[in-house]
């Protein structure tokens, strides 16, 4: 642990791009946790006689059409952004990454059933088909994380039926076998956790697109619903008013959008300059 401690420390220090997105890591971990604390107004509270105010020092990111606070807005959306987020990608790592594994370990029918199931989610434009899940279900925040969990079951799948395959018949896992573990103790006490660093990876990138897809959904009336406090819902309210002038409505929830896809997609870089023993000298 600790020597994992030291390359960590030397990879922060050493890169000062991998350290920029642990910081925004952090920055959004404390106003997902801390938002509603911090927040300065009421996210909810209209107030017409502040419709559409610029920003200012009272106001930083401007006022809504209903006179509602952007930047308090922004701070509370965090936390519903990133737990759906977190949300579908543990599910989606539990579905995939277990099945993938035993795709990977098994083989046979097991391998044939999850790459079936894998090649016809990827059939489909992954966007549309959580638009018909979504819609199928009805736009509730389970249901937002239930679609965005399938249609990112594929990438878990295979990359944990790949690591598997070419780990099953390697020295430790026939000196398991050898000291009289199970198949089932063999999979999920050895396989599983040496095949965690490059899912932990697949986990921060995945997570990007995760934001993506629920502000997306949110975007396009399929998502969350309004008045809550949504990264994708004030874009597109804030879309209706940028030809007449109100450009901060939507400018500030999509630059809070951009930068937590940027820094998860950053984050995911930097775990595996971490993580990868090849990457230790």
């Amino acid at each position: 642990m600790l020597p994992l401690l030291r390359h960590a420390r030397y990879v922060l220090s050493e890169n000062p791009v991998t350290g920029l997105a642990f910081g925004l890591f952090a920055m959004f971990l404390v106003a997902a946790i801390l938002g509603p604390v911090l927040a300065p107004y009421n996210p909810m509270q209209s107030n017409a006689a502040m419709a559409l105010k610029p920003p200012s020092a009272a106001h930083w990111f401007g006022t809504d059409q209903l006179g509602r606070d952007i930047f308090s807005r922004v701070l509370v959306a965090t936390r519903l952004d990133l737990t759906i987020a977190f949300a579908s990608v543990i599910l989606a790592f539990l579905l995939g990454a277990l099945s993938g594994v035993a795709a990977g370990y098994f083989g046979g029918w097991t391998d044939r059933i999850v790459g079936r199931l894998a090649d016809t989610i990827m059939a489909f434009p992954l966007f549309v088909l959580a638009m018909g899940i979504v819609a199928a279900l009805g736009n509730e925040v389970i249901n937002i994380v239930i679609a965005t969990a399938i249609i990112n079951f594929p990438l878990y799948a295979r990359v944990a039926r790949a690591e598997a395959n070419v780990r099953r018949d390697a020295g430790f896992v026939e000196a398991a076998r050898l000291s009289g573990n199970g198949e089932t103790r063999v999979l999920l006490g050895h396989i599983l956790p040496n095949i965690m660093p490059i899912m932990m990876v697949q986990m921060s990138l995945t997570m990007g697109y995760a934001i993506l897809n629920a502000a997306g959904l949110s975007f396009i009336g399929l998502g969350v619903r309004p008045p809550a406090a949504e990264w994708g819902i004030m874009v597109a309210e804030g879309a209706n008013f940028i030809q007449s002038g109100e450009w901060w409505i939507a400018l500030f929830p999509g630059l809070a959008l951009m930068l937590a896809v940027f820094c998860f997609n950053l984050l995911g870089d930097g775990l595996r300059d971490i993580i990868d023993p090849r990457m230790r000298t």
